[in-house]
């Protein structure tokens, strides 16, 4: 599995082509887009679909002036270039590695691993027709630095996320007003570093998330945390249950919450990841040790669907060694529905780091770090029949 440094810690990471379409049972992978770096490239995150129907995203890299773009792509696969990144032009930021939310005033935001005054990364807004507009410059301490993950706004309309890397020096949580207001309501160190997964905030009005790092065992942890900052230590991965979780927690219908470690589990020397669950009150479940031939090091979050199962994807493993897309039933039971690169040079795509969108349309809808026409990533879509 690839990896990229980014100086304190190494992560996982991890023009409009002729569509490429492969049917494997009863699911349908569409190639929408392989990006070419001057459209952008690399797309660490995935998808959104806003309240117009069409899709959005970042690309971490490439574009006009190699420091990745936000773009808009319709369900047929027609991408514009909304944005194009540039270190050089002040607020704006650069390198997008997180994906992007439409908050209830119609605006879409997100944020950027560099750029800004000290060059730790910015939080902005974009229109859907593709104003952006820097609303605030990290510096580092107390604010935190380098964010990976999208943002959530919270009941209280204000939006919340985490930096791996900052404030303290572990990372922190944050709270941001639409305005630009930002504070730091948390910093890492004690329970858990780094945290890459951004926050999910369930039904009883708290958040939850992951640390990549930290924790009795070094392998990271999972937590609760107010809207004010009040913290909860809920679980410490051994390595045997999980190791280095990146992918923000999602909420089953029975309330629960549910992700995915990207190493650790009982195949092949730990490595392969694992899939869990963990109740309100941090009640820990493993349901899954992934064993490379069903996938290996799953990164993004999972999603759960109207007929009650999880659906996400791997980076790594499956019959190609390129990456899957999994289904999960809430007891853990796998099942592969498609593996990226059965072809030569893999025009589908290949290593998927974020999870999955459900369209309106029933489909799922996502990105690949690599693979297609110019290995730069892809956008893709999977759509299923029986389910």
């Amino acid at each position: 599995m690839n990896t990229f440094n980014n100086g304190r810690r190494t992560w996982v990471i991890l023009t409009l082509f002729a569509l490429v379409t492969v049917a494997v049972s009863a699911q349908t992978l569409t190639t929408l887009h392989s990006f070419s770096q001057t459209d952008g490239g690399n797309p660490y995150a995935g998808l959104m679909q806003a309240s117009n129907g069409d899709l959005y995203g970042t690309t971490s890299v490439g574009g006009a002036n190699g420091d990745g773009t936000v773009f808009q792509i319709t369900t047929r696969g027609t991408l514009t270039t909304m944005h194009n990144f540039n270190h050089l032009s002040g607020m704006g930021g650069s390198q997008p590695y997180a994906g992007l939310i439409q908050a209830r005033d119609g605006y879409l935001y997100g944020t950027t691993t560099r750029g800004g005054s000290h060059n730790v990364g910015t939080v902005y807004r974009i229109t859907t027709s593709g104003t952006l507009k820097a609303l605030h410059s990290l510096n580092y301490s107390p604010d935190g630095a380098l964010p990976y993950a999208a943002l959530v706004q919270a009941t209280n309309g204000a939006l919340y996320g985490t930096t791996p890397e900052g404030g303290g020096g572990a990372g922190t949580a944050f709270l941001m007003t639409l305005s630009g207001q930002f504070t730091a309501i948390y910093r890492f160190g004690v329970h858990g570093s780094f945290p890459v997964a951004g926050l999910v905030q369930i039904s009883n009005g708290n958040f939850y998330g992951a640390t990549s790092g930290g924790g009795f065992y070094s392998c990271g942890t999972l937590f609760e945390i107010t809207p004010s900052g009040t913290f909860t230590p809920l679980h410490d991965f051994t390595g045997v249950d999980g190791c280095y979780p990146q992918g923000t927690l999602v909420e089953g219908a029975d309330g629960n919450l549910y992700g995915t470690a990207q190493a650790g589990g009982a195949h092949n020397g730990f490595n392969a990841g694992t899939a869990f669950k963990i109740s309100q009150s941090g009640t820990f479940t493993l349901l899954h040790t992934f064993d490379q031939t069903d996938g290996a090091g799953p990164t993004g979050a999972l999603i759960q669907t109207s007929g009650g199962n999880f659906y996400g994807t791997t980076y790594g493993g499956g019959a190609n060694s390129k990456g899957t897309i999994f289904e999960m039933t809430p007891d853990g039971t796998v099942t592969t529905l498609y593996s990226f690169c059965p072809q030569s040079h893999c025009p589908d795509g290949a290593n998927p780091v974020a999870g999955l969108v459900q369209g309106t349309d029933g489909k799922f809808y996502g990105t690949t770090y690599y693979g297609g026409g110019g290995n730069h990533g892809t956008v893709f879509s999977l759509a299923m029949s029986g389910r």
